[in-house]
């Protein structure tokens, strides 16, 4: 299956978005830049949320952020995940950040083939606050091959 079909396979749902405030998938060369995307789940990891609740947060980041890529460059096929960045709205003890962004990988991982185009680089750190109190932002850069 192509990462378009594995994508839509995981019920993944594709949508056209409409312009906003800012671009959420900028295309410079041959990348992809998205913008930070943030889960729909608020609150702290370690206060309050679970590192399993913002695993599923994470990975609900990088299905919208597949969305992004989708509407800038009309489908998954032909990326390659190159980096991702993921921010963890942290109680001041809490150390498992790289769990929790796991569940951005791992879904890329299943789009693009962790032993092939969804072999990344990533940065998982922990934050004291993130905007508007969410758990979970999450960034891609995306190679067009």
């Amino acid at each position: 299956m192509t990462p378009q079909q594995k994508a839509e396979s995981l019920g993944i749902v594709f949508e056209k978005q409409t312009p906003g405030y800012l671009n959420l998938c900028a295309h410079s060369g041959s990348q992809l830049f998205t913008s930070g995307h943030v889960s729909k789940l608020k609150g702290k990891l370690g206060a309050g949320l679970t590192t399993e609740q913002g695993y599923a947060a994470a990975r609900d980041c990088a299905a919208q952020i597949l969305n992004s890529a989708w509407n800038t460059h009309g489908t998954l096929d032909g990326l390659r995940v190159v980096k991702v960045l993921g921010c963890v709205n942290s109680a001041p003890d809490f150390i498992e950040q790289h769990l929790v962004i796991n569940g951005a990988s791992d879904l890329l991982h299943e789009v693009f083939d962790k032993a092939g185009d969804g072999f990344h680089a990533r940065s998982a750190l922990g934050f004291a606050s993130l905007p508007t109190g969410v758990a979970v932002e999450v960034e891609v850069v995306f190679e067009i091959k």
